[in-house]
């Protein structure tokens, strides 16, 4: 179903089961997957794939050209996964040369009102990002993470999975996976045990997390105190995923605790 005022190009690819309202637009080089609905005043172009079941609400843009003063016209695209919700005003930028030309968004997310995704970013699945968030360019963030309420991701950084970061935080530093990050400039707080939970892992998985963390963030030292804890908690996969996130990008500097 196409309402009469929307201009959808020839050239697009439209699936069955796809609904748009009035007055949006869809460019020649978008593909609208199975059931995706755009409820009204919906703009999308460029290199643009919205995997099924997706929703877009009025104002949203996604498709125009990134927010990057180094960006000369390479070819980009922008790929969304399936059973998104993308509310009001949300915008999606797509990739630049520097990140790999393609911003990615996985499947079950919802970017609440304001919400802003940049170019060459990378989301994962069963995140939600509150209302009038920004994330900046290359901004990579994990599976299930919660982003509170008028926060802001500075570029490059990687939120771990199922991280928390409360509202009206400055994210300038990484967050390790299962981290509750808060501050003006965000520091962290300890580990999501209810989210933990919440996915059902063990209580003694969670509990040896929780001591591992004490380790780690025992003092400024971040590296040496992963040596030191080295083969302690070899069974534990929360564990390992939290020493992997810290060891992959040296260059990046750690979110710790507001004492160290």
């Amino acid at each position: 179903m196409i309402h009469s005022s929307s201009i959808i190009d020839k050239k697009a690819k439209i699936e069955k089961g796809v609904k748009i309202g009035p007055f949006c637009y869809v460019g020649p080089n978008v593909k609208l997957s199975e059931n995706v609905e755009l409820i009204s005043n919906v703009h999308i172009e460029g290199n643009t794939i919205i995997g099924k079941g997706t929703k877009i609400f009025p104002f949203a843009s996604i498709g125009t050209m990134p927010q990057d003063l180094k960006y000369k016209g390479e070819a980009n695209s922008i790929v969304v996964g399936e059973n998104n919700l993308i509310r009001e005003y949300v915008t999606i930028n797509p990739g630049t040369a520097g990140g790999g030309g393609v911003t990615v968004v996985g499947n079950n997310c919802l970017f609440m009102i304001s919400s802003h995704i940049a170019h060459d970013c990378k989301v994962g699945n069963n995140v939600v990002i509150a209302n009038n968030v920004p994330l900046g360019g290359h901004v990579i963030i994990e599976d299930s993470v919660v982003i509170g309420g008028n926060s802001a991701v500075q570029q490059f950084t990687r939120i771990g999975r199922l991280a928390m970061i409360g509202g009206m935080t400055g994210v300038l530093k990484d967050v390790i996976p299962f981290g509750l990050s808060f501050g003006n400039r965000n520091y962290l707080q300890g580990i999501n045990l209810i989210g933990l939970r919440r996915k059902k892992y063990e209580n003694k998985k969670i509990i040896e997390l929780d001591n591992a963390y004490k380790k780690i963030f025992s003092s400024s030292k971040l590296h040496e105190n992963l040596n030191k804890i080295n083969g302690e908690y070899k069974g534990n996969e929360l564990v390992l995923e939290v020493t992997k996130f810290i060891e992959k990008d040296k260059k990046r500097p750690i979110c710790v605790p507001m004492s160290k």
